[in-house]
């Protein structure tokens, strides 16, 4: 958000009880340190689109002086257009709640980009999600596009379909099908549900690799496994924004 000065150093004063905060919120060995990652979705005008995005690549600084952004993307295909999904990083709820709290005092953003863009934006979804324990987040080799791979589970959680689902992950990462980014787990949303954040150089090097994983035989034995336990999937093909980290 502003630059940083006093105001900063208040919103970022909760962050030196991070160490100590182990969230209540995690149903599982996930956080030992509460960080989590909040996935939003911003659905658009279509007529707005593109102002939106210019409005707040001018004014990004604003928001990233308050928390980390991960990744910003435009949704091409998979599901209605006309989105924006963005992946933002806290250190525990106590953060994101002082976050929160200096963003709506923080009139420069709110008059810069808040105010202007409100009527752009038809519907805002918030999912909080974390890293699954054998999952770092990771970084691109360099720049490309993105996929991310939704699956509704069922119920039981990780102790239920963990294992299966790793093996399946790894299956196609490791025969380098597809650069895997992130694995993150649900917490609050609709639950029971993965998502698979995937980095590829294009759209078409992504249909190659899909069809390779479809004959390689190794990889179509152990996505069986995890498939026993699921109920439903999707993706989206995500473009990055100039902006977003993740490129």
């Amino acid at each position: 958000m502003l630059a940083l000065g006093s105001c900063l150093r208040k919103v970022l004063a909760p962050r030196a009880l991070a160490t100590q905060v182990c969230s209540s919120f995690a149903t599982d060995r996930r956080q030992t340190e509460g960080t989590f990652y909040e996935f939003c979705t911003y659905y658009l005008k279509p007529s707005k689109m593109k102002e939106f995005l210019q409005n707040f690549k001018k004014n990004v600084h604003l928001r990233t002086a308050h928390s980390e952004l991960v990744g910003y993307w435009s949704v091409e295909f998979g599901g209605r257009i006309n989105r924006v999904f963005h992946i933002w990083k806290y250190d525990n709820f106590a953060h994101r709640t002082a976050v929160y709290k200096a963003l709506a005092k923080d009139r420069e953003w709110q008059e810069r980009f808040l105010i202007p863009n409100l009527t752009f934006i038809d519907k805002q979804e918030s999912e909080i999600a974390y890293l699954v324990p054998w999952c770092k987040l990771r970084k691109p080799p360099k720049e490309g596009v993105y996929e991310l791979a939704t699956f509704l589970m069922k119920p039981g959680g990780p102790a239920l379909w963990g294992d299966a689902f790793k093996r399946a992950v790894n299956a196609h990462a490791n025969q380098g099908y597809t650069t895997l980014i992130g694995v993150f787990h649900s917490e609050y949303g609709t639950l029971n549900r993965v998502h698979i954040l995937w980095w590829i150089e294009n759209a078409d090097i992504r249909a190659a690799g899909r069809q390779r994983s479809h004959d390689d035989h190794s990889v179509v034995s152990t996505v069986r496994e995890s498939v026993n336990y699921l109920d439903i999937q999707q993706n989206m093909f995500l473009i990055p924004e100039p902006f977003s980290p993740l490129k």
